[in-house]
């Protein structure tokens, strides 16, 4: 199916080059008096190497269909990140490079969306937040309260984010996972 690349966002596929692509990023761009284009981060999933790519804004590119899966984090090992499938039970192992930041979220249990093309992982998206319990984080200075201190916290994950002042370690946090962020304790 065609589209205008103007409509082209994060997350897609789409047929570029023979090959079937992720869209990793992308930005729409007018500079100064010359015609808009869009720029597009681009992953192969035959290769897995990305590149930068630039499309006219009324270019028309191929979209190819997306569909999920739901899997639970089981484990990491050297071999990858293992899942499982909460109906069939069946077990599924995916690369560093399909997992990348979002590694740092996963704990036991932690259910996810895997997006597959052509029946190929290509990439994992995270609940919108997840709990995780503090490893490490220093003591909170008495007296030291002005309005939003922050310290830092090292999670079980080895996420290191800032939380306020009166968090102790082996405390559960709620995190943002878009952002990184504490939101509360759980």
């Amino acid at each position: 199916m065609a589209i205008v690349a103007n409509n082209v966002r994060k997350g897609m596929a789409i047929k570029y080059n023979n090959d079937v692509c992720v869209v990793l990023e992308t930005q729409h761009r007018t500079p100064g008096n010359l015609r808009a284009f869009v720029q597009m981060t681009l992953r192969s999933i035959n290769t897995g190497k990305s590149s930068v790519q630039r499309f006219s804004s009324t270019e028309k590119v191929d979209e190819v269909m997306l569909s999920r899966q739901k899997l639970e984090f089981s484990y990491a090992d050297q071999a990858g990140y293992h899942f499982i499938d909460p109906n069939t039970y069946e077990t599924i192992t995916l690369n560093e490079e399909i997992i990348s930041d979002s590694k740092q979220y996963l704990v036991e249990n932690t259910p996810l969306d895997v997006l597959l093309v052509e029946g190929r992982a290509v990439s994992v998206e995270l609940p919108p937040t997840v709990t995780l319990t503090v490893a490490e984080s220093a003591e909170g200075i008495r007296g030291d309260s002005a309005n939003n201190v922050m310290k830092p916290a090292k999670l079980e994950t080895g996420l290191e984010i800032q939380v306020p002042l009166f968090i102790k370690e082996g405390e559960k946090l709620i995190i943002d996972t878009r952002e990184g962020k504490y939101i509360s304790r759980a």
